[in-house]
């Protein structure tokens, strides 16, 4: 099948499924909008590391069942269609990872052993015990390597035209925990390391939005493994960058994503308003 032209979006119309016919892409690109490139707008690049719950045939079920192969372990829920609405909002493009973090974590180092989770929430992955080092470095090779390849090509290309580009990976958590089942109370967190360039007015603007709970590294921390593709991308290159988690009750349905894609885009567009432009700087 011929690719799409240049010139078009590209949306994902629903979630990948976790069982299709042949094995899926290792990402999915989201184009700027029609006629116009991404780096004549805002020197952006969305990313989204957990975006699919897509199970490659070659892999079975994992040993799961379709529940589990729906809950937050297998993706980040509402974390795709947030990234699409976003991405045709602000007229920038966006890559998107096209398997389960549980074949591959794609916000882990490849090094790291929870980059394929034997365990995750309490919940065992039959299919990634006692893994061989051949088939870890197959699954890395086929999923992870090709999905950073292409945020760093994309990255470039706005290099190419603008001092730094930027880069904003979005996730989403889960209200609780199945492990401790303690009630998560964010609405939104903003994840970051040593580079306060965008975190810190993110923040600001976040705080500003009435009736919001606002985690600054929290649920998660950007300075621990959760951090991989902001480090990787932004850190090592002196780009600005950030990591966005939404509360995936939030975004669970059209209406929630809908609601938090306008709001995100407003915020965004003042980020840059107040903050940019920006030149490369490591921290």
């Amino acid at each position: 099948m011929m690719p799409p032209p240049a010139s078009l979006v590209f949306f994902v119309a629903r979630p990948l499924m976790p069982h299709l016919a042949a094995d899926p892409p290792p990402f999915r690109v989201l184009a700027a909008a029609v006629g116009r490139d991404a780096t004549e707008r805002l020197p952006l690049l969305l990313c989204c590391d957990h975006a699919s719950r897509a199970v490659p045939p070659r892999y079975g079920d994992l040993g799961l069942g379709p529940a589990d192969l729906a809950r937050h372990i297998a993706w980040d829920i509402g974390a795709a269609a947030l990234t699409m609405k976003l991405s045709a909002a602000l007229g920038v493009a966006a890559v998107l990872s096209g398997v389960s973090r549980l074949i591959v974590d794609c916000n882990r180092d490849p090094a790291d052993p929870t980059a394929i989770p034997e365990i995750s929430d309490g919940t065992l992955i039959p299919g990634n015990r006692d893994l061989a080092a051949g088939e870890i470095a197959a699954r890395i090779a086929r999923y992870h390597t090709p999905y950073h390849h292409e945020i760093r090509a994309r990255l470039d290309k706005i290099a190419a035209r603008a001092a730094a580009p930027t880069l904003i990976a979005v996730h989403s958590f889960t209200p609780a925990l199945a492990e401790d089942g303690r009630a998560r109370p964010w609405h939104v967190g903003v994840l970051w390391d040593r580079d306060p360039r965008l975190a810190a007015p993110l923040l600001d603007l976040f705080r500003a939005e009435a009736g919001l709970v606002v985690g600054d590294n929290e649920p998660y921390s950007a300075k621990g493994n959760s951090g991989y593709t902001l480090r990787r991308h932004g850190a090592a290159n002196g780009f600005p960058h950030v990591l966005i988690e939404i509360r995936q009750d939030l975004i669970a349905t059209p209406a929630g994503v809908a609601q938090w894609s306008a709001r995100l885009a407003g915020v965004f567009a003042r980020l840059f308003a107040i903050a940019g432009p920006f030149g490369r700087q490591r921290f």
